[in-house]
């Protein structure tokens, strides 16, 4: 009888189902195609790349490691697996359920990667996007299934094939005693006509080591150049395939190559038809990653008393706390009443909420009558302050649209400096913006302006802290017009771009207001000059676009790289005497419209007249 009672009690402390253990040290063996398959510039066999990838990769040069913001970046995680050393898996432990709620993936150039296995969801789309993304994993039997978005764009192989930052990867991740195995699906609906695969084998390293690697900025060959090629310029992309003896259409890839019958078609024959593969179906259309149209009001914690409210499409940064509420941007005003009513609730939620002191010896509870235990019951929170200023980035409806309402609704606590009078002190909340945009503001509405002060010089400081930081302004001349500014609150080492960046679209540029695109050049490189990212180009200095997700100095790099690769191409074709026709015909960004070119209001063709125009009126 207590043998039997033993055996019950032990059979149900054993689960089920044991699942896979996948900790430990590893070492890699092989992946498809070798340790650096596909490095050489213009190799590009199986990979199911379309047009677009395809002329991204061709113009690329590797030199743009030399840039600051990409020096000490990690392996992406699509590429992570296949690059050469070891990596060590972690086990995450909750310590009263004792069960695996993370694995922890790191190699030697990596961040650490959590793999989350606690069932949360992934984050909204205007979170922001990492080099390894976000990961949650699950078993399938003894297969470790991992879904991975909020990837940010890099490099699918290190030859210029680039993957976007609308990519959703799955690994499959398979152990057999020593030995395991990986097979990464890579779906991107911007650069890829069907999922690209591989696969890669570790064997277990009980005895290795994952050392640091080290890497410090060295800003040396700068110079205020983006290294690629202009289209068609490129004299390396056909030594790879001649030295293979491969043929040079075959080389460049894509879906088509992929199929048995690839090689029929290039030598003019006709397949068996036994080798003829099922076609998988057609991409989908590529969705604009804008919720312009969407009639709620998000709210993302961004840092400290920094918020990061999306309406309609258009990003608000607040700044909430004791001082009040500082808005940089005000919205469309379709969504005004919207943004006041969640304004209201968390600066309700903020002024209510308390953090009592430790006791003990020595510390008083800091309530007077009340108690921690008691407070939240009976205590009376102060009501929350109003909103004190409002500062404009751009002159754009989406960014002003609310300022009226909202600043109706606020009281500010200045008067008398710029070029407000102190009669206006506590009326309603102030309304900064660079002179010219109040000039072009009074132009369009005499009767109602909007700004009711406004700065001249190339920077200007709020006259004292506000909730606890100070807050600067920047003026970036010639950008999406002349009086666009971009905000900083040093504190909390926030920067808010405006419509300097966008994650949704190619930037606005509003060249009849004095916009250019040096303009935007100059303006995304000032913010990478003020950002500092906290490690391996990530994190640190977070970076609020006028429209998107929440950025860093990683995202500004890439859109300012794309920003001055199209600046050069339209400019070679220019100095070529085309006209502006011809340059639309030439579809030099055309590499580029299927991640920015969604949007209805700013379209391919508006986006580049305007290049064109700030371009040619130039000179």
């Amino acid at each position: 009888m207590h043998r039997l009672a033993l055996l019950l009690i032990l059979t149900a402390a054993v689960p089920a189902f044991a699942q896979t253990d996948f900790s430990g040290e590893w070492g890699q063996l092989m992946h498809e195609g070798g340790v650096l398959a596909g490095s050489q510039l213009g190799d590009y066999l199986g990979m199911p790349i379309n047009d677009a990838a395809r002329l991204r990769a061709q113009t690329s040069s590797n030199s743009d490691w030399g840039l600051p913001e990409y020096q000490c970046r990690p392996h992406s995680a699509p590429f992570q697996w296949r690059a050469a050393g070891g990596m060590r898996i972690i086990k995450e432990i909750d310590p009263v359920s004792r069960q695996l709620t993370a694995y922890h993936f790191q190699w030697v150039r990596s961040l650490d990667r959590p793999i989350y296995m606690d069932g949360r969801p992934h984050p909204p789309e205007y979170a922001p996007h990492t080099w390894s993304g976000f990961s949650t994993g699950r078993y399938e039997g003894d297969v470790l299934v991992i879904t991975t978005t909020h990837l940010k764009e890099s490099y699918l192989q290190r030859n210029g094939v680039r993957y976007s930052d609308q990519t959703r990867m799955t690994e499959y991740v398979m152990r057999d005693g020593d030995l395991m195995t990986v097979v990464i699906q890579v779906d991107d609906p911007i650069h890829l006509d069907e999922p690209y695969m591989n696969s890669v084998s570790y064997r277990m390293a009980p005895d290795s080591q994952l050392p640091l690697f080290p890497c410090t900025v060295i800003e040396e060959n700068i110079g205020n150049d983006v290294p690629h090629f202009l289209p068609g310029k490129n004299p390396y992309l056909t030594e790879w395939a001649t030295d293979q003896g491969i043929p040079f259409q075959a080389a460049a890839g894509g879906a088509e190559t992929l199929y048995p019958e690839y090689r029929s078609k290039l030598n003019n024959t006709r397949p068996a038809a036994s080798t003829v593969a099922a076609r998988p179906p057609a991409r989908r259309d590529v969705k604009p990653v804008s919720n312009a149209n969407s009639t709620k009001v998000e709210v993302l914690p961004v840092k400290g008393n920094i918020y990061m409210l999306v309406a309609g499409g258009a990003n608000i940064a607040a700044s909430i706390g004791p001082d009040g509420v500082l808005l940089v941007d005000a919205g469309p005003a379709k969504m005004t009443d919207q943004v006041l009513e969640k304004l209201q609730q968390l600066s309700g939620a903020i002024a209510a909420h308390t953090v009592p002191l430790t006791p003990g010896p020595g510390n008083a509870y800091p309530y007077g009558w009340s108690s921690p235990a008691i407070n939240a019951i009976i205590g009376s929170p102060a009501p929350p302050k109003p909103i004190r200023y409002i500062i404009n980035t751009t002159i754009d409806a989406d960014h002003t649209g609310g300022n009226q309402k909202i600043a109706k609704a606020g009281a500010t606590i200045t008067g008398g400096n710029v070029t407000s009078m102190l009669g206006d002190a506590g009326a309603a909340a102030a309304v900064i913006a660079h002179e010219n945009m109040l000039v072009r503001m009074t132009e369009m509405s005499k009767d109602d302006p909007s700004v009711t002060e406004s700065y001249h010089l190339p920077s200007y400081k709020l006259s004292q802290f506000f909730n606890g930081e100070g807050v600067q302004i920047f003026h970036a001349p010639a950008a999406r017009t002349d009086g666009d500014s971009i905000v900083m609150f040093r504190y909390s080492d926030v920067i808010v771009a405006g419509d300097l960046l966008s994650t949704t679209s190619y930037p606005v540029i509003d060249v009849d207001k004095g916009g250019s695109i040096q303009g935007v050049i100059d303006g995304l490189n000032r913010i990478l000059d003020l950002a500092i990212p906290e490690f391996r180009s990530q994190g640190g200095t977070l970076v609020i676009p006028g429209h998107g997700r929440l950025c860093d100095t990683g995202d500004v790099a890439n859109y300012r790289n794309m920003v001055f690769v199209i600046r050069d191409r339209v400019k070679a074709l220019i100095d070529e005497g085309k006209t502006l026709e011809q340059v639309k015909a030439a579809k030099p960004i055309r590499d580029y419209d299927a991640r920015y070119g969604s949007n209805e209001n700013w379209t391919s063709d508006m986006f580049l007249e305007a290049v064109y125009r700030s371009l040619k009126e130039k000179r």
